[in-house]
């Protein structure tokens, strides 16, 4: 229907068909995604599900940055786009997951060196984004755009020391507690003395059919993330959409298939998965997805830029702070799950008004 839309010319059918469209199909990613982390051990297991997730944003964000070509207004929303994933996962994604699971257990306990760890490196990445964002005020294009690409190097670099200290040094801080990991063990077991239903096909298949099956379905994502992007960005300036208010439409629909498996998680009483999604996606969306989208927008003569303005820093530095505090004992509650959503409103009201 997009596609038939696209070639109809009729814009406002085609965008809303290619966003109904990427979050159906985003959805049976995260669900392949589902099926391959229950197969794998943390903190493998949430690598899938965020790379899957932050895959579809590069590539939504992507086809926005090549309508720079033609409108340079069209960066700001990637700017956008970029922070309001984090803000989107770490308000959005754990608020509701941890507002959901708080109402059905009291308390539910998760490793709270992950948190930490993770909120530590969300932080240094943030500050890492203050340099050109400062820089702007005060140099040429030129300056800041060489400032942004060592900001880049910089993040992918500390990535990789990150990749290794999450997967071979310390991995045990990315993994569930012995206390719910035990009530996780007691529900499984009771589960599997129900019938199991494997009907669903990616469930009989394999490993490396499944890995496929996601590459194929990303594929027509951006396929579809090009109709949206084309036909988008021209309803965008005709109804006068904010830039923050664009990137935060794009995040949410990126983000929403992510939502649903940090909501089942918390439901199932793994907190733990909940707060390595929401904060590994928030650690991959910056430290990869900036540097992959620079490369990317080089490569079709676009220079794109990192000088996100003060409320977007501003946004994300509160967003990690606030996270800090109601995940650093260990523990949530449905009342911290209201908070980072109250948070997100207050976001959500600056973005749209601010032009």
């Amino acid at each position: 229907m997009a596609i038939y839309f696209h070639l109809a010319h009729s814009p406002y059918l085609s965008v809303l068909s290619a966003a109904i469209a990427i979050g159906a199909f985003s959805i049976t990613v995260s669900e392949i995604a589902e099926i391959l982390a229950e197969r794998l051990e943390e903190p493998y297991a949430s690598f899938v599900l965020t790379f899957s997730a932050v895959a579809v944003e590069i590539i939504l964000l992507f086809m926005i940055v090549r309508e720079g070509v033609h409108n340079p207004a069209a960066l700001e929303t990637v700017k956008g786009g970029i922070i309001s994933a984090v803000i989107v996962d770490m308000n959005v994604l754990l608020g509701l997951a941890v507002f959901i699971g708080g109402l059905s257990y009291k308390e539910q306990e998760h490793n709270e060196d992950t948190s930490s760890t993770y909120t530590t490196i969300l932080l240094v990445a943030s500050s890492a984004l203050l340099v050109p964002s400062i820089l702007t005020y005060t140099q040429d294009s030129n300056t800041l755009f060489h400032a942004s690409v060592m900001i880049a190097l910089v993040l992918i670099s500390f990535y990789i020391a990150i990749f290794i200290f999450q997967t071979r040094t310390h991995s045990h801080f990315f993994k569930a507690t012995a206390k719910s990991r035990l009530f996780r063990i007691k529900k499984h077991r009771e589960e599997d003395d129900e019938e199991d239903d494997e009907d669903y096909i990616f469930d009989r298949l394999g490993n490396v059919w499944n890995f496929a099956a996601i590459f194929g379905f990303i594929f027509v994502i951006g396929m579809l993330a090009e109709l949206f992007a084309t036909d988008g960005m021209p309803i965008a300036r005709e109804m006068g959409i904010s830039a923050g208010l664009a990137g935060l439409i794009i995040a949410i629909i990126a983000v929403a298939p992510e939502i649903m498996t940090a909501i089942k998680a918390a439901r199932d009483d793994e907190i733990q998965r909940v707060i390595n999604i929401a904060m590994g996606a928030s650690t991959v969306s910056i430290m990869l997805t900036v540097p992959i989208l620079m490369a990317l927008a080089y490569t079709n003569g676009i220079e794109l830029t990192l000088d996100f303005n003060a409320f977007q820093v501003g946004a994300l530095i509160l967003t990690i702070i606030l996270a800090w505090k109601t995940t650093d004992d260990g523990e949530t509650n449905y009342f911290e799950g209201i908070s980072h959503l109250m948070f997100f409103v207050g976001y959500a009201i600056i973005a749209t008004l601010y032009h």
